[in-house]
């Protein structure tokens, strides 16, 4: 008997067999009945089947192999992929679906090779029936990741939204123990509490921002006439008082007029300096120059210091990216800065690049004079 006609055939047997297994992947099977235990395995074995039972070029046999056969545009999710999303909202691992998969191909080779005794089974059966095992294999891991990446990031934004609020709470506090004068040991102990929120505070604004874009919203903006010389001499003077053992200079003139968000410019500039900082050189400035003509403006965070890695300078506006001489414990940074430096740019439709060598290294931020307001993806 030919493969696809066995398949329909024992499909109940099969069927039984795939949940036999499925119940043994625990804990996410433990809660499971035997529908769910089961979803869409009879569409998966029934699109294997019309697939063995369909014409097949050399070509399409190639792509299958590789897990790219074309999907039909009348069918937004195929079997396995819609399979791979259920599991993964049910608590199983990559590990387990893919285990799935070689027990479904265990069982379907073995079940229709014993029916097929005495004869030899179509040698050619065999090597259609991978081909489509490896395609929904494919198709369901691509499922599977995109879901979980999807369930971690609303995670991340619930987590960061609800952390908002009591640390709210925390700064206001802090802010109330260092203005009601109680003593120079309280008012120590508010002003740690208040910088320290201070920071905590800057490390969820970062999770958040990096929360949005993963989930395709990109960074809003806010435009308004603003004059960005004015709004970065600001800026500098609250890194200056944040870093006072540092010398940070500002070279622009007197007026950069423009529409932009300006809050969330300052946050580019202050995660340009603060990179500059830990990174630069201890004994020299950190230089930021600003310029512009009637159609763009364009500001230069510059500091000397060691040269960034080829490597890492291909990637450095990538998310969770950190320089190999700190970490996360000792910097207080979650690695996305620069990534969200990145975002602010695009949503207002210009560019930051970035140029290291012996000399110095210099990030370049171009804006146009007119933001627009638009998502960065």
């Amino acid at each position: 008997m030919r493969l696809s006609d066995f398949i329909l055939r024992d499909m109940a047997d099969i069927l039984t067999q795939w949940e036999a297994f499925a119940v043994t992947l625990l804990p996410a099977a433990a809660s499971m009945d035997s529908l769910a235990l089961r979803d869409h395995a009879q569409p998966l074995l029934e699109a294997m089947a019309a697939d063995l039972s369909t014409s097949q070029t050399w070509q399409a046999q190639s792509q299958k192999s590789w897990g790219h056969a074309p999907q039909g545009a009348d069918a937004p999710h195929t079997a396995a992929q819609t399979h791979a999303i259920l599991r993964a909202r049910s608590g199983f691992d990559i590990n387990q679906l893919v285990a799935e998969y070689r027990a479904l191909r265990a069982s379907v080779l073995q079940l229709w090779m014993a029916d097929c005794e005495p004869e030899v089974p179509h040698l050619k059966d065999i090597i259609r029936f991978n081909e489509a095992m490896d395609q929904a294999v494919a198709e369901s891991v691509r499922s599977f990741s995109v879901e979980v990446e999807r369930a971690r990031n609303l995670f991340l934004g619930m987590l960061g939204h609800d952390m908002r609020s009591p640390l709210q709470t925390i700064q206001a506090t802090a802010s109330y123990l260092a203005a009601i004068n109680a003593g120079p040991g309280v008012a120590a102990a508010a002003d740690r509490l208040v910088r320290t929120g201070a920071r905590m505070q800057a490390l969820v604004d970062d999770l958040c921002d990096f929360n949005v874009t993963e989930l395709g919203l990109g960074i809003r903006i806010m435009p308004t006439s603003i004059d960005l010389a004015a709004v970065f001499a600001d800026e500098t003077d609250q890194l200056r008082a944040a870093h006072p053992d540092r010398w940070i200079v500002l070279d622009a003139p007197l007026g950069l007029w423009g529409i932009w968000d300006g809050r969330r410019l300052q946050q580019v500039l202050g995660n340009l300096v603060v990179n500059a900082i830990r990174y630069g050189a201890h004994d020299t400035p950190v230089r930021v120059v600003m310029t512009g003509n009637e159609t763009e403006v364009r500001f230069e965070v510059r500091n000397t210091g060691t040269a960034i890695e080829p490597s890492l300078l291909q990637r450095i506006f990538d998310p969770l990216q950190r320089g190999p001489e700190t970490g996360a414990a000792q910097d207080g940074s979650l690695g996305l800065g620069l990534y969200i430096s990145r975002e602010i740019a695009a949503a207002h439709g210009g560019t930051i690049e970035v140029r290291s060598d012996e000399q110095e290294t210099v990030f370049t931020v171009s804006l146009p004079r007119q933001a627009v307001a638009r998502r960065a993806r």
